[in-house]
């Protein structure tokens, strides 16, 4: 019963700690916009641009599923995508009717851009840490985004650690 109940208070700390982090963060990217701006595209379309990124190739249906939202939500967010020239367009090679999605040169350069510029904001915070906080901050949060992945279907691989968002 004792551990169970120190489980139950270590989890809610957990979550208590991963909210305020994240509301710091969200403190930080205001206070940074001018040298972290995602502009030109809006935060809907960055989710589409981090989707694609783990995911080449998928097709509308699937993104509007990641994404939950309406297939005429997702299209528009694509054609404004598609006209910035940060993904590409092209027929399946499953199906003549479906298109597949993907991210084109000038795509990941924007990412590749945007984390870089974000990392380099975060580094000041990161270099107060000491190494070993440093390293408890890694283990923590590679475990937390392991456990944020949704399962993955049946017969699918699961992703690596390598993947980022």
């Amino acid at each position: 019963m004792r551990s169970e109940t120190s489980s139950t208070r270590d989890r809610d700390a957990a979550a208590f700690a991963v909210r305020e982090v994240i509301e710091l963060l969200e403190v930080l990217w205001a206070q940074g916009r001018d040298v972290t701006p995602t502009a030109p595209v809006s935060t809907s379309q960055l989710r589409v641009l981090y989707i694609l990124d783990r995911g080449q190739g998928i097709n509308l249906r699937t993104l509007g599923e990641e994404l939950g939202s309406a297939p005429s939500s997702v299209s528009r967010m694509c054609d404004r995508l598609h006209a910035l020239g940060f993904i590409r367009r092209s027929p399946s090679s499953a199906s003549r009717r479906e298109l597949e999605l993907r991210l084109s040169g000038r795509g990941r350069n924007y990412l590749k851009d945007l984390r870089a510029r974000r990392e380099k904001a975060l580094l000041g915070v990161v270099t107060a840490m000491s190494p070993a906080e440093r390293a408890a901050l890694v283990d923590g949060l590679s475990g937390f985004r392991t456990a944020a992945r949704p399962a993955p279907e049946a017969g699918e691989p699961h992703a690596g650690a390598a993947e980022t968002a």
